[in-house]
Parts: C-alpha cells; sequence; structure tokens
C-alpha cells in the first residue's frame, strides 16, 4: 500500500518504522529536523511541509495513497488533515485525537470529521492502565479474540517463586502457552526444559482465567480481589477515564487533584470516587492518607518529571506496585530502572493501536513486545493458510524459527494448541512473532 503519515513525533516514527520495509511510506512533517532524521533512519519518503494543505498533500501522492495516517500531537491538525484528503480521493483515514468528545462525536455520526478510523489516546492509555493494575507483576496486557484470550508480559522479579524453574515446571495451567523470554535484550523462544531467571521478562499467551492464575505463580499475595486501595494521582484526562474505568469494574479509587475546579469536577462525575484536592508531592498528606497501605498508585499528571516524583515517594512510602504515564518515550526505560513498577507510554499505546490497521486484512489485533523486538498478533486463518488443514508440529516446519502458536479460537470457544491440534478455516489464531520473520509469517498464514 501507499501510505501517507503525517506527523513524525514518536507516534508517526514508529508507525513508519513498522511499515516501512513492506509498504511504500511518505511521512509529512513541519519540522525539517525530523523530516532529516527520518530520511537517514528509515526507507521512507519524508517531506517537510503541512499536513493540512492541500499542495502539501498532493505533493505527498494522496491521489495514489490507499491510506492517510494523522498523528500530529494536535488534535484538530489531524481532523482537518482528513478532512483534507477526502477533498481529493478516498484514502482511508486514520486520526489520533487526545479528546474523547471527539471521539464520541465520530462514533455518533458516520465518518464524521472525513474520519474512518479514530483512535483517542487518552482513552486508549487509561484502558491500558486498568489492565495492567489488574494482573500483579504485569507489566503489558492485551486482549485478544474478543477478550478470549489474553497475552501478558511478565517481569521476573528476584523473589519470586519461579525463579529457578524450568518453563515446564512453571506452567502449570492448560490453557496458558510460553511464547518468550527476554532476557537482556535478547528474545528466546523457550523450551520445555528452559530455566527461567530472575531478572527475566516472561511473554504469555491463554486464556484470561490461565494469565491470571500465572500472575499468581509469578508475585503469590498480589493478586486483585475487588477490594483494593487504588489511588490515582492526577485529575487529568487521563486519570479521570481510569477512575471511571475501574468504577465500571466494581472498584472505588481515591482520586488526588490539586485544583480546586477540577477537582470538584471530578467529584460530581465520578460517583464511586473518592477525590481528593491536595497538592500530592506533599509527603506528609500521602502518610497521612496511608498512600503507603495503597495496593497501586497510577501517577497521572501532567508532567513527566513530577509522575516520577510522585511514583517514587509512593515506592518510598510503601505502596505495592506504582504505574506512571511517561509522556516522551526515551523516559520509559528510565522510570522503571530507578523503581517504578510500569511505566506507560500514551504515544506507544497509539502507534501500535493504529499499527494494526495497516496489516493485512484478516490480521485482527496487534501487540508491539519490546521496544518492536516482536509482535503479538491475531489472525483469522482461511483455506490458504499453512496451518490449515494438519497437525500444529508439522506445519511449523514450514513457518521460519521466531513464531510460536500461542492461542486458537474457534466459533468463540478457546482451543487449547498442542502439537497435534488441527488448525480448521476460519479459527483466530494468536501467534508470537519475531519483527525479523513477521512479513514471511503472515505471507503465509
Amino acid at each position: 500500500m501507499r501510505i501517507i503519515i503525517v506527523g513524525a513525533g514518536e507516534v508517526g516514527s514508529s508507525i513508519a518504522a513498522s511499515l516501512a520495509t513492506s509498504h511504500e511510506v511518505v511521512v509529512i512533517d513541519i519540522d525539517g529536523e525530523r523530516v532529516d532524521a527520518l530520511t537517514y533512519s528509515h526507507d521512507v519518503l519524508a517531506i517537510q511541509g503541512d499536513g493540512t494543505s492541500l499542495a502539501t498533500l498532493e505533493e505527498a501522492g494522496i491521489a495514489e495513497a490507499d491510506m492517510i495516517i494523522a498523528s500530529a500531537d494536535d488534535d484538530e491538525t489531524n481532523l482537518v488533515t482528513c478532512g483534507t484528503a477526502k477533498t481529493i480521493d478516498d484514502p482511508f483515514t486514520i486520526a489520533r485525537v487526545k479528546s474523547t468528545d471527539y471521539l464520541e462525536t465520530w462514533r455518533q455520526t458516520e465518518r464524521a470529521f472525513g474520519v474512518d478510523f479514530m483512535v483517542c489516546t487518552n482513552l486508549l492509555t487509561a484502558e491500558d492502565i486498568v489492565r495492567v493494575i489488574g494482573l500483579p507483576a504485569a507489566r503489558d496486557v492485551d486482549p485478544f479474540a474478543g477478550g478470549a484470550v489474553q497475552m501478558a508480559e511478565f517481569e521476573i522479579a528476584d523473589d519470586s517463586p519461579v525463579v529457578d524453574q524450568t518453563v515446564q515446571e512453571a506452567d502449570r495451567f492448560d490453557s496458558l502457552t510460553f511464547a518468550a523470554l527476554i532476557r537482556n535484550g535478547d528474545v528466546e523462544i523457550p523450551r520445555g526444559d528452559t530455566v527461567i531467571r530472575a531478572g527475566d521478562k516472561a511473554v504469555v499467551i491463554g486464556s484470561p482465567e490461565s494469565v491470571q492464575g500465572f500472575a499468581v505463580e509469578v508475585a503469590p499475595g498480589e493478586t486483585p480481589s475487588g477490594t483494593e486501595d487504588l489511588v490515582i494521582i492526577g485529575g487529568s484526562n487521563i486519570g479521570f477515564h481510569t477512575a471511571r474505568l475501574l468504577e465500571e469494574r466494581g472498584l472505588n479509587p481515591r482520586l488526588i487533584e490539586r485544583d480546586h475546579d477540577r477537582a470538584r469536577a471530578l467529584a460530581e462525575d465520578l460517583p464511586n470516587s473518592v477525590v481528593m484536592e491536595n497538592d500530592a508531592t506533599d509527603a506528609d498528606f500521602l502518610t497521612r492518607e496511608h498512600v503507603d497501605e495503597a495496593d497501586a498508585v497510577v501517577a497521572a499528571l501532567e508532567s513527566d518529571e513530577k509522575n516520577l516524583l510522585v511514583s517514587i515517594l509512593a515506592k518510598q512510602l510503601g505502596a505495592s506496585r506504582t504505574v506512571a504515564v511517561v509522556e516522551n518515550g526515551e523516559y520509559v526505560d528510565v522510570f522503571e530502572t530507578v523503581g517504578v513498577d510500569v511505566a506507560v507510554n500514551p504515544r506507544e499505546v497509539t502507534a501500535e493501536e493504529i499499527t494494526r490497521f495497516t496489516r493485512e486484512t484478516r490480521t485482527e489485533n496487534v501487540s508491539l513486545i519490546e521496544n518492536d523486538r516482536a509482535e503479538v498478533i491475531e489472525i483469522e486463518v482461511d483455506d490458504e493458510s499453512v496451518l490449515v488443514g494438519r497437525p500444529i508440529r508439522e506445519a511449523v516446519g514450514d513457518l521460519p524459527a521466531g513464531f510460536v502458536v500461542g492461542a486458537i479460537t474457534r466459533d468463540h470457544e478457546y482451543v487449547v494448541p498442542r502439537g497435534d491440534t488441527v488448525v480448521e478455516p476460519g479459527d483466530h489464531v494468536v501467534a508470537f512473532v519475531e519483527t525479523g520473520v513477521l512479513d514471511d509469517v503472515t505471507a503465509k498464514l
């Protein structure tokens, strides 16, 4: 496909990097330095210009484009870009927005703003945070096959009971597959006799029940019971949606917001949350409010630096787990190195969501692993798939190393993938694939 990406920030650059090997990609950005950086780092055509300009879009070849992805940091710019593109031709348009107001308008009116698909960064981030809170020790959690399958990435702590166990010993769940171990930045497809070490990151795929069960094995005593003390620091849009989603799950979070008017508005909109007006960097206040006893503290302030500060402060006071919103993707590793349990980057979450729409039409869902070192993909297979009509152990011989079948659903029912399992047309296959063999794998699936 010919794909035009408007905006060469973290989101646009990430999408361009994942598409450049298999599509004709054109990137537009008003910042000349970003354009130069992309030109040297990726096989894309980078153009300096305004993506809302008709002339710039024509220069980028909008008339021949199959898709346009508006991923600038400004909502209105992205909406105008999509609307302008539709005046020339009818490419598939994807717009990234932060405001849920635009998302609600788009959902109520077919193709509003000239947008075919809208991605709301703040809502996606809140959903990601809530999924992570629900699984102890999880660094990342994504649903597949309509929620029938989960992928989770767990960091194995020094004191975890699974340390020094083999994969076969640790995997005591019928509907769970160890897809990969990430050790010192290297991706390893484990065998039954592979030993799990402290510091490893384990990527597992399975039914939600089995993934939850494994979470208990990894971090016993931290399993959510429905009575958790959850604290959200910051009444930002992300903080609000996190609290709202937790309320929908029957939980009653506490939210700390410094601004008086914002705190009052949040209290009215969140009937099952306790909203406290105070400065969350005040250690005495946090101690009085027993934040040290919290099961999880979510830092959702508007500043990365403040999120880092309050996360470390909460951790030092004794909070069990901290999750921080990190706008700058370069800071993610720094946050987690200094003690924040999980750093969630809204731009990475957004890029992941958009990326799945650029896959082959049968690719239903995508999750990026370890800075795009690998992916977990969901594909509905047909008669042409190399997997169909024969046992998995035989079919994988025609696929490159770096591919693991993690789960199968058939007519919305979970099927445990074993060596003698025969895949049928119409099955949804959730698989772990290393990025280097992704194109080869998807062509054969």
